[in-house]
């Protein structure tokens, strides 16, 4: 059994190692696609923590969210993270997804406050606001 801990103490040490290293790395991509991309997820779990704390948002879309957020911090994935390029593919698209139900659900301007990046992303997956 004491084995057993060990081994998964080790496990989330490495875990949790191999997210700061690539926290680092993010930081110090240039600004471009590239960097809005490795941008992206991190800023959707700010804007559903933020958007759920909202109470202008509807249950419907809370939930449509939390279950984006639990998608994301699944281990069981679709698509394996290992994979260059595609691997986070399943998480950008179920989270665009939520935040576009949500968004049909809340006034355009709670969900541009909630979103911490850069807002030309936000509007480009919100789409032209309706007439």
């Amino acid at each position: 059994m004491r084995d057993w801990l060990v081994g998964a103490a080790i496990a989330v040490v490495l875990l949790l190692v191999s997210w700061a290293l690539l926290i680092l790395l993010v930081r110090r991509l240039p600004p471009g696609i590239m960097r809005d991309l490795a941008a992206f997820v991190p800023d959707c779990v700010t804007t559903v923590r933020r958007l759920r704390a909202d109470p202008r948002v509807p249950r419907r879309a809370k939930i449509a969210v939390l279950i984006a957020a639990i998608w994301v911090a699944s281990p069981v994935d679709l698509i394996p993270e290992f994979l260059p390029v595609i691997g986070p593919l399943d998480d950008i698209v179920v989270v665009a997804l939520a935040l576009r139900y949500a968004a049909r659900r809340v006034p355009r301007d709670v969900i541009l406050a909630a979103w911490p990046g850069q807002p030309r992303l936000i509007e480009r997956l919100l789409g032209t606001p309706p007439p």
